[in-house]
């Protein structure tokens, strides 16, 4: 009897996604151009008073190690537009290799972006690697959040280990004028006060353009949310906000009052679900 061969070990499916939008002005309006979207990646467009909001959507339904996904968005002069993510991005155990986000904005003279995903939830033994760019042209200006919940506290779940590369800068006109690098590893868990303090949630904002340091009064009179520390600060055509908190809600209930200062119209109806 002849054995068979074993057979050849199958390497894991991985997901990969890319979406990307452009946009137009047309008389008093900012419509749509042009749409890519590729594998895991989707992308829905609804129109407001306040311009189109894009709303971003990996349905593969959370990443591991392998995974790519990219998001990207080219307005042409003077157009306003906010995206965010369907719902919170989940970064699952990786066995081998990061997950790799790439997000790349550009907004051309005189427009605006509001780029504000929701959470990402970091389960244990995650590794993530993101890069979120946005490049302006002259007079435009960009608001930016991003969130991060380290496991689901409801759930009782707790990260020991977790691998997290998180990068984003602003650029004009090729020059940086913000960069947020960020890097959080298994002994930032354990560093007491220097890093996290405990927080099993934080987040960074940044509204950046002509004059946004005039919102600092404002934004302060809002940082006062129960079990959140924040920290606000503005110079020179930028104004940031740090937040950190022990769970993910009192840090939304904060963001969503943030929002109400820092930008027109309501937040967008994905936050609202």
């Amino acid at each position: 009897m002849t054995a068979c061969p074993a057979p050849h070990p199958v390497s894991p499916e991985r997901s990969h996604g890319a979406a990307r939008l452009s946009f137009r002005r047309s008389g008093a309006w900012t419509r749509l151009a042009g749409l890519h979207q590729s594998g895991s990646a989707k992308a829905f467009v609804h129109p407001t008073a306040q311009g189109p909001e894009v709303v971003f959507l990996n349905t593969s339904g959370g990443m591991t190690g392998g995974d790519r996904l990219s998001f990207g968005l080219k307005l042409e002069a003077g157009c306003r537009v906010t995206a965010t993510t369907q719902t919170a991005e989940r970064a699952y155990r990786s066995a081998e290799g990061a997950a790799q986000v790439t997000v790349d904005h550009e907004v051309g003279p005189g427009g605006h972006l509001d780029w504000l995903p929701q959470e990402t939830i970091l389960f244990d033994h995650s590794a993530l690697q993101r890069a979120t760019t946005i490049r302006l042209g002259k007079d435009a200006s960009c608001l930016l959040m991003e969130a991060i919940v380290l496991g689901r506290a409801a759930m009782g779940e707790t990260v020991r280990s977790l691998h997290l590369t998180d990068r984003r800068k602003v650029l004009r006109d090729g020059m940086p004028v913000l960069y947020e690098p960020l890097s959080l590893t298994d002994a930032a868990l354990v560093a007491g006060t220097g890093v996290l303090q405990g927080a099993r949630a934080f987040a960074s904002l940044a509204l950046v353009g002509q004059g946004a340091e005039a919102a600092l009064g404002a934004v302060r009179q809002v940082l006062d949310e129960p079990g959140v520390n924040a920290g606000a600060s503005g110079f020179d055509g930028k104004l940031t906000v740090r937040l950190m908190a022990a769970d993910g809600w009192p840090l939304r209930r904060q963001i969503l009052r943030l929002l109400a200062v820092l930008r027109e119209g309501p937040v967008p109806r994905v936050w609202q679900m």
